[in-house]
């Protein structure tokens, strides 16, 4: 495909030759003749000079001398699109699309049209699915859940699966029965071996265009916004409501009966325990505004060297109080009294007799 057809396709403007041919993306640092690229973080524009791509989809003020451009308003969407035009999409077995015997599919559930259903595949009682959804080997879909339209369900994830309720009575925890289900709205995706976990009476639901990384547990109840992200090995505890736009980084833990506002960013590995204003990006555990955490980061840095400054002046403080008892301590000094003793004029042995004869002649 021709660098300028290609542009036209995606939206780009070309700088360069746009008679050159493309026919595969790559990576910068991977990159061949024939190969487009991009370059979407400002840390990365060093290698603009020595990559092998053909052509490299950049955003409006970058430039180079030494490789065509393809001027793009979000480079990384445009490589998202590139590679669409180039490789396109995943290409599942047609059979597939029509043959759903090796599927455990209950007489009940409503399968929409176009639907992509792998082997292994259990989709339960009265489960609703709408068209265009691609359900990857072995995945569970519990009674009474419903998908939207162009779901994807990676390998193992988990639908409607009991939210984790038991009620503690005279010793032992006794099950609560969840009678809610689950609500998947249009085009989101789930990761393998996730689960989402059905509500206890109500429904537990994930908007539209969520994408959902694979091990992750969203509890029972929690209602997570359109257009947000949650990534690896996160857990959203039961009732917590998390609004739109979120993006929620890896091996998160949110307590339950929270409530996430709308563009959250919370970064990698923090721990949520309350609830978080709209536009927040928290870090830490527990998490604090990223602001805040920073400044907690760099004393946490400086601890060792703050340690040994405190060794230090206690031992320059163990030497002044020692010097300071040795000058006030009784064997090194002397009473008023004494000081007064000492000081008066004395007579010598030959001066006492001297006055003794004195005396007597008198």
């Amino acid at each position: 495909m021709r660098l300028d057809e290609l542009a036209k396709r995606i939206g780009a403007e070309v700088v360069g030759d746009g008679g050159l041919e493309i026919s595969n993306v790559n990576t910068l640092e991977q990159a061949q003749t024939g190969d487009v690229s991009f370059l979407s973080n400002a840390r990365y524009t060093r290698h603009l000079e020595s990559t092998g791509a053909t052509a490299v989809i950049v955003g409006p003020e970058v430039r180079s001398d030494h490789v065509a451009l393809l001027r793009h308003r979000n480079p990384y969407y445009g490589f998202c699109q590139a590679m669409i035009v180039l490789r396109g999409h995943r290409r599942h077995p047609e059979s597939l699309m029509h043959d759903h015997s090796q599927a455990s599919i209950d007489p009940t559930a409503r399968v929409g049209a176009g639907c992509i259903i792998y082997p292994g595949v259990y989709i339960g009682p009265r489960v609703v699915i709408g068209d265009g959804c691609i359900i990857y080997p072995n995945v569970s879909i519990y009674d009474d859940s419903q998908l939207g339209n162009r779901v994807i369900l990676q390998a193992g994830a988990v639908i409607g699966t009991d939210g984790y309720g038991f009620a503690f009575h005279q010793g032992a925890h006794h099950k609560i029965p969840q009678m809610g289900n689950v609500v998947i709205e249009d085009d989101v995706e789930i990761g393998s071996n996730s689960v989402i976990a059905r509500g206890a009476i109500g429904t537990t639901r994930i908007g539209a265009g969520t994408k959902i990384d694979a091990l992750v547990m969203v509890g029972h109840g929690v209602q997570i916004g359109a257009h947000s992200l949650l990534v690896a090995q996160t857990g959203i505890a039961g009732s917590t409501t998390i609004g739109h736009h979120a993006t929620i980084a890896g091996q998160v833990g949110v307590a339950g009966h929270l409530k996430i506002g709308n563009a959250v960013t919370i970064a990698g590995r923090a721990g949520v325990m309350d609830d978080v204003a709209d536009g927040q990006t928290l870090m830490g555990m527990p998490a604090i505004p990223a602001s805040q955490y920073r400044k907690v980061l760099t004393l946490q840095l400086q601890l060792p060297t703050i340690r040994q400054r405190m060794r230090d002046m206690e031992q320059k403080i163990a030497q002044l109080e020692s010097a300071l008892s040795a000058l006030t301590s009784p064997s090194t000094s002397q009473s008023p009294d004494a000081i007064s003793k000492t000081s008066r004029p004395t007579q010598s042995a030959s001066g006492k007799n001297q006055n003794q004869a004195n005396r007597s002649d008198e």
